[in-house]
């Protein structure tokens, strides 16, 4: 038995042409019976480090009695030069998430993956407490179990006070051990399977992880890395996915 949380994440290629370039996590969102693959901006393009793929590859599961088996699934990120994703903005400025819709008719036939929905959102307003216990689901380094092809989740807390834009931002903070390639990770908390909009996938959607934060006095020498990181509120998506 696989635990749904697992099945929401995907590990993301990137390329131009036939060149892989890096790895990356995003997850899986349903609304109004669309499918859309989440991740952060900067793995669609990142100009500031030089990164612009043109497409993206997505490992899915293709057998519901055999999790071993999967494929890779590409998706071209941009459609006659224009970009095929969709990304948002606030008051603050750009926002690091990004949507790409996934033409359902393209999927293999029997996809096995697990999808959020609006339900599954959490409200930035709801009572979320600093310290509270959360999951970031997703790739770091590209490490995952390469025979299942499953994801490794990590342990991490609420730093901020949920609901408050921290600097004004459009994100709060958490406190975890991350890695290159979690970019693009959702960001959950179990909820009670009683008090779950979907019984099948009990968990509620934070935020997208983002990067790691750094101070910019630090010592490199006398001083530990913060451990601190952004991830962007997830009601962003409802956004980012309106028809």
């Amino acid at each position: 038995m696989i635990e749904s949380i697992l099945l929401t994440a995907a590990h993301i290629h990137t390329f131009n042409g036939d060149s892989q370039l890096t790895n990356a996590t995003g997850f899986f969102f349903e609304r109004d019976g669309r499918l859309f693959l989440v991740t952060s901006r900067h793995v669609f393009i990142d100009e500031p480090n030089d990164h612009h793929p043109d497409r993206i590859e997505i490992e899915l599961h293709t057998d519901p009695d055999n999790v071993a088996e999967s494929t890779r699934f590409s998706i071209p990120l941009y459609e006659e030069k224009t970009a095929a994703w969709r990304q948002g903005i606030d008051s603050a400025g750009e926002i690091d998430v990004a949507a790409i819709e996934i033409d359902r008719e393209k999927l293999p036939e029997e996809t096995l993956m697990h999808a959020f929905t609006p339900e599954h959102l959490q409200d930035p307003g709801g009572q979320v407490e600093v310290g509270t216990s959360i999951l970031v689901v997703g790739f770091p380094l590209g490490f995952h179990d390469t025979l299942h092809h499953m994801p490794v989740a990590r342990h991490a807390v609420i730093a901020s006070s949920f609901g408050l834009r921290f600097k004004g931002e459009g994100y709060f903070l958490t406190d975890a051990r991350t890695h290159r390639g979690s970019s693009g990770a959702p960001i959950v908390m179990r909820v009670n399977r009683r008090n779950s909009p979907d019984e099948d996938l009990p968990w509620m959607l934070l935020g997208v992880h983002s990067a790691r934060l750094d101070v910019g006095t630090r010592d490199l020498k006398l001083d530990e890395a913060l451990g601190l990181n952004v991830a962007w509120y997830a009601d962003i998506l409802m956004t980012l996915t309106e028809d």
